[in-house]
């Protein structure tokens, strides 16, 4: 993708200062054994187990001396005892809502807040496996998804939905930013090329006495080898999901929706034996890495019975040839009914049962037979409120590298009086996951590790600013500004009093369903004279980018730094929603926000740049002073005299409430170069009593002449005000 060029200059003062030296080559790709998460070593096996009591509530407050764990059926003595513990649902501070006094129905939310490893208490990967989904499967799934994000979902959770038979771009990352989740529901279809149907059982045709064994034979042949081919599939997506969990702090869990996952084929031990092995793979994986599979049958209560749109036909046309007529031909047709209502049951059981294996294996639960896909999802919320963390000294022996890879059985055992049922991971073979000392990577693997990471780095701190935009020449382009403390870069002495700087920086721009759409790598050397030197210190640099967009949807910008003397990195990254503006309907492009302190507004501050001027990349302003906004409007209907009929307005938002409406203003469009690209600014004063902290300034755009429906089109933007 042709990409326009990045520019480095000094915030402020609009002047090119970078000297591009080099260019950073794409990092080779990462390897699983790359990644160094030791949870099985020679001299320590780790695991976790949920103990609850005849009543199904979680035990808390077990002692290391009332629990046993058994490896291979021989006791072991427990070195390592913890019980962690999350406050459950009701417990928690509940996210701040939007409360809209106003006749919008699209008030914005707050924008999330960068979180850190220490904000996470869960890491969630939400499977959904649309190769493996009926129609009817799909519908009910996304529904249930829209409510886990907008009442389930906790602060803490950090969130990724993944679909088995879609890309890893920018809606299959990590995230607490509710809009990106729903963008990703948005995404979760009917995947005509999986495995489903249209409900949860293909009808039953009517019986075809014509087709040869031999023709039979083959279909069903080819039938089994794309079932399986589906479901290695599946687990490969489960296995990459996985990998990507091994180093997310917290409770680590993937939930997975599907209706189909067979394990074992009737009849067909080779199919039977490749899908073990990649089941086998996949747990022994989730084991070390912590992770707990829960699994969701998407089905819900399904009858297996005969349907409405079942052919159960049994009259069969009477031949000569194959005297296939009359009470013969019926009972025939009879017996092939009653195997094929046979194989259906067969059949289902047996896709629950693949579903039943993952869970079992990995210490989670596999919710099936309920209509309730969202009592369930609760379920699985519930069961991670608290679990122990066992470990002991596993013998020498089992990691000596002898003899054939051995599974090695886990247990454990409650001794306490009472009953309870106890929940652990099945085992792990005989490998240690010791990697010796780790491989020093490249500037460019650190990049892409920082980068890839949903926390930001902040040894060097930025701040990202990524706005949509068009024009009649370029088309559809994001525009990206980063902030770059300079302070936290090193400078050193060069030549004629000048002041030098290295680092290097990596930009990727993700799609909603495919991997980087959008890469670039380069190094900087920047040299400022004392007086540019000052000024950088005191406002910092501002990296320009802007990537071209081809396809409407949802796009994150994400952008790390190194600093070449130290090592030290910074990352950022943001998400935008694309409009499609072929469809020519009302849409606003990204809202730009500056400002300048206020005439007499602040007479007790020393003037100087930071106080009176507020740069779009920053947005941090001080009360009383100057709010300014521009964006541009786009597809506003005219009339039969070629004129608008638009009223625009602004809102101010803080902590999910509206502390400032303006009024609806016409808007004239006078002096526009392009009707259909219209140019908007205006300003407002922070109020003097206005309490420092975040806020967001919403724009409304209406427009009388379109539809009523798209007749509306908002836009907001985040900024602070300092003290």
């Amino acid at each position: 993708m042709k990409r326009f060029s990045p520019i480095l200059l000094i915030a402020l003062a609009g002047s090119i200062i970078a000297q591009q030296v080099g260019t950073l080559p794409p990092p080779p790709a990462q390897k699983p054994d790359d990644l160094d998460v030791v949870k099985i070593t020679t001299n320590l096996v780790q695991v976790d187990a949920v103990v609850t009591d005849k009543n199904g509530k979680l035990v808390t407050d077990l002692k290391p001396e009332e629990v046993q764990i058994f490896e291979d059926n021989r006791p072991q003595k427990i070195t390592h005892f913890l019980f962690s513990s999350s406050p459950s649902a009701s417990e928690r501070r509940a996210e701040p809502t939007i409360t809209n006094k106003t006749t919008d129905p699209a008030a914005p939310s707050a924008p999330p807040t960068a979180v850190t490893r220490n904000d996470v208490r869960r890491s969630i990967a939400v499977v959904v496996d649309d190769l493996g989904m009926s129609f009817e499967s799909v519908a009910y799934v996304r529904r249930a998804l829209a409510k886990f994000v907008a009442e389930q979902m906790q602060p803490g959770d950090l969130v990724s939905i993944i679909r088995t038979g879609g890309g890893t771009g920018a809606l299959q990352q990590f995230t607490t930013d509710k809009r990106r989740l729903y963008a990703a529901i948005e995404q979760v279809k009917f995947n005509l090329m999986g495995r489903g149907d249209v409900s949860a059982f293909a009808p039953l045709k009517a019986p075809d006495l014509k087709i040869p064994d031999e023709a039979e034979s083959r279909n069903q042949t080819a039938e089994n080898f794309r079932a399986e081919a589906y479901s290695v599939g599946t687990l490969g997506t489960l296995r990459y999901v996985v990998q990507g969990l091994r180093e997310m702090p917290g409770r680590k869990s993937v939930l997975l929706f599907s209706d189909d996952l067979q394990i074992f084929s009737p009849g067909d031990a080779n199919r039977t034996n490749r899908v073990q092995v990649a089941l086998e793979a996949l747990t022994d994986l989730a084991n070390r890495a912590s992770v707990v599979i829960y699994t969701m049958d998407a089905r819900g209560l399904t009858p297996i019975g005969l349907q409405a749109q079942d052919n159960v036909q049994l009259s069969i046309p009477s031949t000569r040839s194959t005297g296939l007529g009359g009470p013969l031909g019926g009972s025939r047709a009879r017996q092939e009914l009653d195997r094929e209502e046979t194989m259906r049951r067969q059949t289902f059981y047996e896709s629950q049962n693949g579903l039943n294996f993952l869970a079992e294996q990995t210490g989670g639960l596999a919710i099936r037979n309920t209509n309730d896909i969202s009592g369930g999802i609760q379920h699985v919320l519930d069961d991670q409120r608290g679990y122990y963390l066992i470990g002991y000294r596993p013998d020498e022996s089992i990691f000596n590298g002898k003899g054939p890879r051995t599974l090695h059985h886990l247990t454990l055992k409650v001794t306490r009086p009472g009953k309870f049922e106890v929940r652990v991971r099945s085992g792990f073979y005989g490998e240690a996951d010791d990697k010796g000392a780790p491989k020093e990577k490249t500037a460019a693997q650190q990049l892409i590790e920082v980068i890839s990471s949903p926390f930001s780095s902040s040894d060097v701190h930025l701040q990202l600013t990524s706005l949509f935009a068009n024009d009649a020449t370029n088309g559809s382009y994001m525009r990206s500004l980063l902030h770059i403390d300079a302070r936290e870069l090193t400078f050193k002495d060069a030549p004629g009093g000048n002041h030098e700087a290295v680092f290097d920086v990596v930009a990727m721009t993700f799609g909603d369903t495919t991997a980087a759409v959008d890469y670039t790598g380069q190094t900087y050397t920047i040299q400022l004279p004392e007086e540019d030197y000052q000024r950088a210190l005191s406002q910092g640099l501002v990296y320009n980018v802007a990537v071209p967009i081809k396809k409407a949807g949802a796009y994150q910008f994400r952008i790390g730094l190194r600093d070449a003397a130290t090592g030290r990195l910074g990352s950022a990254s943001q998400y935008i929603q694309v409009p499609d503006l072929n469809n020519r309907r009302l849409a606003l492009s990204g809202l730009v926000l500056s400002g300048a302190a206020a005439a007499a507004a602040q007479p007790n501050v020393k003037p100087n740049l930071r106080n009176t001027e507020v740069s779009p990349a920053v947005r941090d302003f001080r009360q009383g002073m100057q709010l300014q906004y521009g964006y541009l409007i786009y597809n506003a209907q005219l009339d039969e005299n070629q004129k608008h009929q638009l009223s625009t307005s602004v809102r101010l938002f803080r902590n999910g409430q509206q502390v400032f409406a303006g009024g609806d203003q016409p808007f004239a469009a006078n002096n526009q170069n392009d009707l259909q690209r219209l140019v908007v600014s205006g300003a407002i004063i922070l109020g003097t009593d206005l309490t420092p902290g975040e806020y967001i300034l919403q724009v409304v755009v209406t427009d009388a002449l379109a539809e009523k429906k798209y007749r509306t089109a908002t836009q907001w933007m985040d900024f602070e005000i300092v003290k």
